[in-house]
């Protein structure tokens, strides 16, 4: 099955859908049905959803009724219409396979008893994975057969730039941005909230809904009523970083202290110290100016400190593994030599130390 982001989910449907029903496979919160919505609006077309577990046969069908000494079906209104709509089954494979039954002709001839569909009307089915610990049933062969299947991935590059239009709050963009890995996260076995686009969205909404009256105990509590609980708190620890305002420089210079008591708010610490010496640093070795000269000493003092609290974080700091936004190659060389050196003395120290009490 083919994997597809959200901008490729729209252009299969625009090129497949007017003919064939599709059917869309992805985890909880992915943005299935509000990508069908969106779709529907952009072809014209209003958007009828029907959502599978809770449906009866007798909800698509109708009931029987007498006309002229003969039982006929009568849809319901909802779906019998005179103009052509999109018709979006989701949770379609959640559905008993009485409801999977009465799907087939509507899916495969567009009809419901003697109703047809108007002409230009879509069907698009959508459903959650069976490793996704979500309510689906096994689906009939048949069924399978007469549709077009894709599966829907979230794309962070996508989800950027529709939360960008959207206005979702800058928190949860801006933390996106920097934490690309945790918009999405796999469902839990076990009955939590997890990461998910629909859930980030669900918590820009919350933010909102306090105001500038946010503080870091109310983000923490929305964060882990909607989030993976590793994610909520890392976020929670950005958030904390913007409200205390930990500026790099006021680090490097001895105006503020490193947060060393929380290990999640010094990572975003540490992230904004990088950004800022990547900035800064000359990218070559020249003649340093006054400042160059200040900043490379307060930075070497700074990295010291965190090399005695986490070496990870170091890591971090100096990984070069992406050139294009790594720190100066010679500041990395140089700082690693001071600290082989530094780390050398220490234990020559400590071994002195041990002879002489012996």
């Amino acid at each position: 099955m083919n994997v597809v982001t959200q901008t490729q989910l729209m252009s299969f449907l625009s090129a497949v859908a007017p003919t064939r029903p599709v059917f869309i496979w992805g985890p909880p919160g992915i943005g299935k049905s509000s990508l069908v919505e969106i779709f529907a609006q952009q072809h014209g077309l209003p958007c009828v959803s029907l959502l599978g577990s809770q449906l009866a046969p007798e909800d698509l069908i109708g009931v029987p009724q007498i006309f002229e000494g003969k039982s006929r079906f009568c849809p319901p209104d909802l779906i019998a219409r005179d103009d052509p709509y999109v018709l979006f089954l989701d949770e379609l494979n959640a559905s008993a396979p009485e409801v999977q039954k009465a799907f087939y002709s509507l899916i495969h001839e567009r009809r419901l008893a003697n109703y047809h569909l108007p002409s230009g009307s879509m069907v698009i089915g959508a459903g959650n994975r069976a490793q996704d610990h979500a309510i689906t049933r096994p689906m009939a062969s048949a069924l399978i057969n007469r549709m077009l299947h894709v599966e829907l991935r979230a794309s962070v590059e996508d989800w950027l730039t529709w939360a960008t239009q959207n206005a979702l709050h800058s928190y949860v963009v801006d933390y996106i941005r920097m934490r690309p890995d945790h918009l999405t996260d796999t469902p839990p076995e076990a009955e939590a909230p997890f990461s998910t686009p629909r859930a980030w969205h669900m918590l820009s909404d919350a933010l909102y809904g306090f105001g500038n009256m946010v503080d870091a105990d109310a983000v923490a509590t929305l964060a882990t009523a909607c989030l993976s609980m590793p994610h909520a708190s890392q976020f929670v620890a950005f958030v904390k970083q913007k409200l205390f305002a930990f500026r790099a420089e006021a680090l490097l210079n001895g105006e503020q202290v490193l947060p060393l008591a929380d290990r999640h708010l010094m990572y975003f610490v540490v992230m904004s110290l990088r950004a800022y010496l990547f900035e800064k640093l000359p990218r070559e070795r020249i003649r340093f100016t006054r400042d160059q000269r200040t900043l490379i000493t307060q930075a070497n003092g700074l990295i010291r400190t965190l090399t005695g609290y986490d070496a990870e974080l170091v890591n971090i700091l100096l990984n070069q593994s992406e050139p294009e936004r790594a720190l100066p190659g010679w500041f990395v060389a140089d700082l690693n030599a001071t600290l082989l050196s530094h780390l050398l003395d220490k234990n020559s120290d400590g071994k002195l130390a041990e002879r002489k009490a012996s």
